[in-house]
C-alpha cells in the first residue's frame, strides 16, 4: 500500500481558503457597529445580507492577501538578498566554524541561551514576523553542530512563541488588548510573568531533550528522510568558502552583520508605549526594515570589496532562496480576506459574546480561554484579534466577578498557543518553509508540547480566577 503523503504548505493553505469560503455560505453574515478607530461596539451586532464567497473570490483571495502582506513579503526578499551578499563574503562560514570549535562539544547550551533571547523579544515587543530574518542564520549553525532542522526551527519558533504567549509589556498584544479593555498595561503582569517563566522552561526542556536524541542518533530526527539533503542545502547557505580562519575583512563584515540585526531589534521596540522615555522610539516597521537590510547588503558588499556585479547577483540569488516564503505569507493572508469579505468574522465574535454571558468566574475564565482558541485560528494576528474582541469580551468579565486583565491573559495564552502551529500563521508557515520542515512533521514534533502548555495555562488561569 502506497504511503499517503501530506500535501505541501501551499495546498494546505488553499484548502483552508476553500473551507472558509464554504463557511461563508453556512455561517450567518453579521456585523457590529464600529468606532472611527475601528473598535467594535459591544451589543450592536446585527445580522446582515449574506455575502457568500464564490469560486472567483477564492481564486482572488491569495492575490488580495499578497497586496495586504506586500510589506512583509518585500521585507523577506530584502533579508534574503542581504544574506546572499553576506554568504558571498564567506564571513558567516568562517564565523560558524569558529563558534563550533570554541564550543568544544557544548553546542547544546546554544538552545537555552537563544530561546531565552527570543522569548525576551516576544514578551517585550511581540517579536514574531521579525524572527524570519534569523532562520537562515541559525539553521546552518545547528546543522553544522550535528542537530536537525526541527531543532533549529523550534529554538526560534517556540522561543519567540512562548514569549508572545507570556507577553508582559508587548504593546501589540497586551498593550492593544489593555487599551480596548480599559485597564492598565501592568494589570495582570505577575500572572503573565509566571506563565512566561513556566512555559519557557518547559519549551527549553522539550527542545533540549529532542535535540539530545537527534545528536546521539540522527535517525531519531523527524526529518531524517531529508538528512543528507538538508546537510547539503544548509551547508550551501553558508557559502562556497572553506574556512581557513577568519580574515580582517570578514571580521568587519560580521560586525556590520551583527549591527544590522541590533538596529532592527532596537528600531521596532516601542519604548514610549512601555513608559521608557530615556531611549527614543524609532517606530520602524517593514518598509524601514526592508531599506535597512538593502542598505546593509550594499555596505557590506562595498566594505568587502565585491564588484557591483557580484553584489547584485548575490543579492538576487539570496532573494530567490526566500521567494517561496513570500508566497506562503501572501497565501495565508488570503484566509482573512475571505472571512472579512464573507462577513462572518463578527458573527463568530458574537457567538463568543453570547456563550460567556452570565457564567461564574472559573467557568467564565476557562470558556473565555477556549473561545479564543478557534478565534486565534481564524484571526492569527494578535493585534487584530485584540482590536476586534476586547471591546466585546472584556466588559463581560464585570458580570462574572473576574478582573478584565484575566480576559487579556486568556486571550494571550490562546493566541500564543495557536500561533505555535496553526497553518493560518504566516510566521509558522514561513519558518517551516525556510527550515524545509514539512508541516505534518512539525505537528508531530510540537503537538505534545502544545497540549502540555494548553493544560498548564488552563490551570494557571483557573487558579488566578479564584484569587
Amino acid at each position: 500500500m502506497k504511503k499517503i503523503k501530506m500535501p505541501t504548505a501551499y495546498t494546505i493553505l488553499f484548502a483552508i481558503i476553500i473551507v472558509v469560503a464554504i463557511l461563508t455560505w453556512i455561517i450567518p453574515a453579521g456585523q457590529y457597529q464600529y468606532m472611527p478607530d475601528g473598535e467594535p461596539i459591544a451589543g450592536t451586532y446585527a445580522q446582515t445580507n449574506p455575502n457568500g464567497q464564490t469560486i472567483k473570490d477564492v481564486l482572488l483571495a491569495p492575490f488580495q492577501g499578497f497586496y495586504d502582506a506586500v510589506d512583509i513579503a518585500i521585507f523577506i526578499l530584502m533579508v534574503g538578498g542581504f544574506l546572499g551578499v553576506m554568504m558571498k563574503t564567506g564571513a558567516i562560514s568562517a564565523g560558524i566554524s569558529g563558534i563550533i570549535s570554541s564550543l568544544g562539544g557544548k553546542e547544546k547550551y546554544m538552545i537555552p541561551i537563544l530561546m531565552t533571547v527570543f522569548a525576551i523579544g516576544g514578551t517585550t515587543f511581540g517579536m514574531a514576523e521579525e524572527t524570519i530574518a534569523f532562520y537562515p542564520l541559525v539553521l546552518p549553525i545547528f546543522i553544522a553542530a550535528g542537530y536537525d532542522a526541527v531543532t533549529a526551527v523550534s529554538v526560534i519558533l517556540l522561543g519567540a512563541g512562548v514569549g508572545v504567549l507570556g507577553s508582559t509589556v508587548n504593546p501589540f498584544a497586551t498593550g492593544i488588548a489593555s487599551g480596548f479593555a480599559g485597564v492598565s498595561l501592568g494589570d495582570g503582569l505577575i500572572l503573565r510573568l509566571i506563565i512566561l517563566v513556566v512555559t519557557l522552561a518547559l519549551a527549553i526542556i522539550y527542545v533540549m531533550r529532542y535535540a539530545a536524541k537527534v545528536k546521539s542518533s540522527p535517525k531519531a530526527s523527524y526529518v531524517y528522510d531529508m538528512y543528507e539533503d538538508n546537510i547539503e542545502h544548509f551547508s550551501h547557505m553558508l557559502g562556497d568558502h572553506k574556512s581557513n580562519g577568519i580574515s580582517r575583512k570578514q571580521k568587519i563584515a560580521l560586525v556590520l552583520f551583527a549591527l544590522i540585526f541590533l538596529i532592527m531589534i532596537y528600531s521596532v521596540i516601542p519604548f514610549e508605549d512601555m513608559g521608557i522615555t530615556v531611549l527614543p522610539t524609532l517606530g520602524w516597521w517593514f518598509s524601514e526594515l526592508s531599506a535597512l537590510f538593502f542598505v546593509g547588503a550594499v555596505v557590506i558588499g562595498i566594505v568587502y570589496r565585491l564588484s557591483e556585479e557580484e553584489i547584485v547577483s548575490s543579492f538576487v540569488k539570496g532573494s530567490e532562496e526566500l521567494l517561496g516564503v513570500a508566497f506562503i505569507i501572501g497565501i495565508s493572508r488570503g484566509i482573512t480576506v475571505i472571512m472579512n469579505s464573507g462577513l462572518i468574522t463578527d458573527t463568530i465574535l458574537y457567538w463568543g459574546e453570547a456563550a460567556l454571558s452570565g457564567t461564574n468566574n472559573v467557568v467564565f475564565t476557562i470558556l473565555n480561554y477556549l473561545i479564543f482558541i478557534p478565534l486565534s485560528f481564524l484571526i492569527p494576528s494578535s493585534s487584530g484579534l485584540a482590536t476586534l474582541s476586547m471591546p466585546i469580551m472584556a466588559p463581560l468579565a464585570d458580570f462574572s466577578g473576574v478582573g478584565r486583565s484575566l480576559v487579556i491573559t486568556a486571550f494571550q495564552c490562546a493566541s500564543g498557543i495557536l500561533n505555535l502551529f496553526t497553518p493560518t500563521s504566516a510566521v509558522v508557515m514561513g519558518a517551516l518553509a525556510i527550515g524545509r520542515v514539512p508541516y505534518e512533521k512539525w505537528l508531530k514534533f510540537s503537538l505534545k508540547f502544545v497540549l502540555l502548555i494548553f493544560v498548564v495555562c488552563a490551570i494557571l488561569l483557573a487558579v488566578a480566577s479564584l484569587i
